[in-house]
């Protein structure tokens, strides 16, 4: 499923790419800084050396810039990757919906196809952004400041490793509460575009039988529900943020704790023990690691909100026009003679009830029929099983003698012209 939508990043592969490659020079160069700012305090400030500061002082200048210049190409990188994977996507949606039939629309509805395609692909742009920027960064974030972090005590760097796996079951409970609450408010977002679509189209009705009350209840009732669900879940999303505050106090509290007193034991001397620059490099990678873990809970966060909208934008790419043509299709229509042998037809949704049945009907090529009734009557369902844009349940409908399945699309589309009640006219 995932690996289908990241086909998409196509021509942005290059900027998807370059991301992780920035992403990794300014890890690295952060992981180093921490170990610098140590050798200053220890080699420099402690022993009062000025020339020694002035030199790692211009390195510290040196490395902060660069890792401030790739950190900028990271984001901007990571910024076009995502709005071209997310720009190509939704031209996928679009071109896949332009291939549906009418049953195929009403299985997804307009108003859903409409929210996979704005929403939906907002969710997975930003997901898509975070997952190749932030969750490259903080795995490497973790992984150098913990090699750094033993490197220069593995008794308290055993405090990091005892706090992840709190923070780890934390957030994957947290996960398997609130995806399912995500996955529901999304289809309730539907019914709230159905709804707005509904009283836009039919806002001449609306005014004319007084019926503004009811479609405001209409539009509150559907807001209240996606307000409830939401709330429920960013609720269960807080907390992740206690959490995150508990493991970086506690771990704060013990490295200080210990910290002092191997200094105080040790005499400030780095050989012996530990030393004040190692202890202030220590706090940094610790921030370092938490920090990169609240990074990681954030993406994880995003990857929940967007699996939803993975999971109904999939259904889009891979729904299948349930009209196709057939094996030996005819690519010419003789004459414009219609005719419906025994036909019956059913829409999906309402399968058990026929709007049609037992139709047998004769047009002659030339000949004008007018076919009259109320609203409701099924005369648009007719006349919409001849150019094929629903097919038959049952009997067959011909035009020129010969059944419309077995007709190229294009070939019988180009020969039968339906005017709709509502039309759209594009220029050229």
């Amino acid at each position: 499923m995932y690996k289908k939508l990241l086909s998409y990043a196509r021509e942005y592969k290059k900027d998807t790419i370059l991301t992780p490659i920035y992403v990794t020079f300014e890890s690295i160069l952060e992981i180093i800084i921490p170990t610098l700012m140590s050798f200053l305090i220890d080699n420099g400030i402690y022993k009062k050396n000025m020339r020694y500061i002035w030199l790692m002082g211009l390195i510290l200048a040196i490395a902060s810039a660069i890792s401030l210049i790739t950190g900028i190409l990271a984001g901007r990188y990571a910024a076009v990757a995502s709005a071209g994977f997310a720009k190509n996507l939704r031209q996928a949606i679009f071109d896949s919906v332009q291939k549906f039939s009418f049953s195929n629309i009403d299985k997804f509805s307009t108003s859903s196809i409409i929210t996979r395609l704005t929403t939906d692909v907002t969710n997975v742009q930003n997901a898509f952004q975070m997952m190749i920027r932030m969750a490259i960064r903080a795995p490497m974030m973790i992984i150098f400041a913990l090699i750094f972090s033993f490197r220069i005590d593995a008794k308290l760097s055993l405090i990091f490793l005892a706090v992840i796996p709190v923070l780890g079951f934390g957030l994957i409970f947290i996960a398997t509460k609130v995806h399912p609450i995500f996955v529901r408010v999304f289809r309730t977002y539907d019914k709230l575009n159905s709804v707005i679509q509904e009283n836009l189209h039919g806002i001449r009705v609306v005014k004319s039988y007084i019926r503004e009350d009811h479609e405001e209840k209409k539009f509150a009732d559907i807001s209240e529900t996606i307000f409830k669900g939401f709330s429920k879940a960013e609720k269960r999303l807080a907390f992740n943020a206690p959490l995150m505050q508990f493991c970086l106090y506690t771990s704060m509290l013990l490295l200080s704790w210990f910290g002092a007193r191997a200094i105080v034991s040790s005499g400030n001397n780095a050989a012996l023990g530990l030393s004040t620059g190692e202890l202030s490099s220590l706090i940094t990678y610790a921030m370092q690691i938490l920090m990169s873990l609240n990074m990681i809970s954030m993406v994880f966060v995003m990857i929940i909100i967007s699996r939803a909208s993975v999971e109904r934008i999939t259904e889009v790419l891979e729904e299948q026009s349930d009209l196709t043509n057939g094996e030996n299709p005819v690519y010419e229509v003789k004459d414009g003679s219609i005719t419906f042998e025994n036909v019956r037809f059913s829409y999906a949704s309402k399968s058990d009830k026929p709007v049609l049945d037992n139709i047998n009907l004769s047009i002659a090529s030339g000949e004008t029929v007018g076919i009259l009734g109320g609203t409701g009557s099924s005369k648009s369902s007719l006349v919409q099983l001849i150019p094929r844009l629903y097919d038959a349940s049952r009997g067959k409908v011909t035009v020129g003698g010969v059944d419309v399945r077995d007709y190229d699309l294009d070939t019988l589309r180009n020969q039968v012209a339906m005017v709709l009640q509502k039309n759209v006219l594009f220029s050229g």
